[in-house]
């Protein structure tokens, strides 16, 4: 017995050790990623995730119900598509057609008004609020330097890099897209307390606007020009602009980096639901209209959606492209999964929501599952991309 007690002392002592040097050392938020993460049964981010940080609420208006098709739900998915929810934990799935819900469905419980984390997919959103800053005249235009809002910007190019560089992933600064690593940027982004503080803390080392590199702190950088510009924060920039006027059937929650003055996580994490993220997928579907009204610029819309560089045609400002048979896709990504796909020839828009993904190959622009979700859609609605 004395041995055991002997033992545990000698590994409380080591804990102790090792959470005083992870403070010391400035990854105390590790220990917030474990308790998150590890404690809650996951071994990484996961959709229900939201819960566990600070969050803003985007508060929405007088929900406008969604208009259903006269074939609502009449078709049965096909078997394959059936295995690929099964096998990637899909908890929500939604087509629609002609701007009409034309099916729905939802798995482990999770319905209509359940909401889960955007992840990336929140990228495209963020870029449609600088849209509208634009619109407003709090933004000059794509080509306006960062540095006008943050003179304090580091690196050899920081004076060059423009917000339309932060939207279209090609700004030059030195961030890591790192997933795996506890000690990445990436993750203490995710978990740390002052996410201002530490993009500022980065540098822009490459010269800008040359190249596509995916990176998520060009988002956040992005969102915090945006809050700078219109002077609010950015949960009640998007909704006042889209979520009251666009009647979203629920409120939905920013995850903040901090309880006190917290700053959204820009780059990620809106939670919401399937219906509520197809309606922005719908707003760009419809050119910035909704309900006759224009909410969103048209012709920034149509720049968005469209590749910025032509050796980099999988990305626009701020949404994923896809070219089928010819056929032009625009596409919100989430890193588990989360898909909004916008088909503007067929007039038909996609959501699936769910726990994972498949693996990505080299030659595609997205990972398998991806192309099986597009797939039995069109399957069932006996239409081509």
């Amino acid at each position: 017995m004395k041995v055991i007690l002997k033992l545990l002392k000698w590994l409380v002592g080591i804990l102790l050790l090792v959470v005083i040097g992870l403070y010391a050392t400035g990854y105390g938020y590790v220990l917030k990623g474990v308790r998150v993460v590890y404690l809650t049964g996951h071994d990484t981010a996961f959709i229900d995730d939201y819960p566990y940080f600070d969050n803003r609420t985007v508060e929405h208006g007088t929900p406008q119900p969604l208009p259903k098709h006269k074939n609502y739900n009449s078709v049965d998915m096909p078997e394959a598509l059936k295995q690929t929810h099964d096998t990637y934990g899909s908890v929500a799935y939604l087509i629609f057609k002609d701007g009409q819900l034309w099916h729905e469905y939802y798995a482990e419980g999770y319905g209509p008004d359940s909401h889960t984390n955007s992840f990336s997919m929140a990228k495209s959103i963020t870029t449609m609020l600088l849209g509208k800053a634009i619109e407003e005249g709090h933004i000059k235009d794509l080509d306006q330097k960062v540095t006008d809002f943050f003179p304090n910007l580091k690196g050899e190019y920081a004076s060059q890099v423009t917000v339309g560089d932060l939207a279209s992933m090609a700004s030059g600064l030195n961030w890591d897209e790192n997933y795996y690593s506890p000690f990445s940027i990436t993750a203490q982004a995710y978990y740390k307390s002052n996410v201002r503080e530490l993009i500022l803390d980065l540098s822009v080392d490459e010269q800008p606007g040359k190249e596509f590199k995916y990176l998520s702190g060009n988002t956040q950088l992005l969102g915090m020009v945006i809050e700078k510009a219109t002077g609010q924060n950015l949960s009640n920039y998007l909704s006042d602009n889209f979520w009251k006027p666009m009647g979203m059937e629920e409120p939905a929650f920013w995850q903040l980096d901090s309880e006190e003055s917290g700053m959204e996580k820009s780059y990620c994490c809106l939670a919401s639901n399937a219906r509520d993220f197809a309606r922005m997928g719908l707003l760009v579907m419809n050119e910035g209209q909704w309900n006759g009204k224009q909410l969103l610029n048209s012709n920034f819309i149509d720049k968005s959606i469209q590749p910025r560089f032509e050796n980099d045609p999988e990305y626009g400002y701020g949404f994923w492209l896809e070219k089928i048979e010819g056929q032009d896709l625009f596409v919100m990504q989430g890193v588990l999964g989360q898909y909004v796909i916008g088909d503007p020839k067929n007039d038909v828009l996609i959501v699936r929501l769910g726990h994972h993904r498949a693996s990505k190959t080299d030659k595609a622009v997205f990972p398998a599952d991806f192309y099986e979700y597009l797939d039995g859609a069109y399957e069932m609605m006996q239409v081509r991309p």
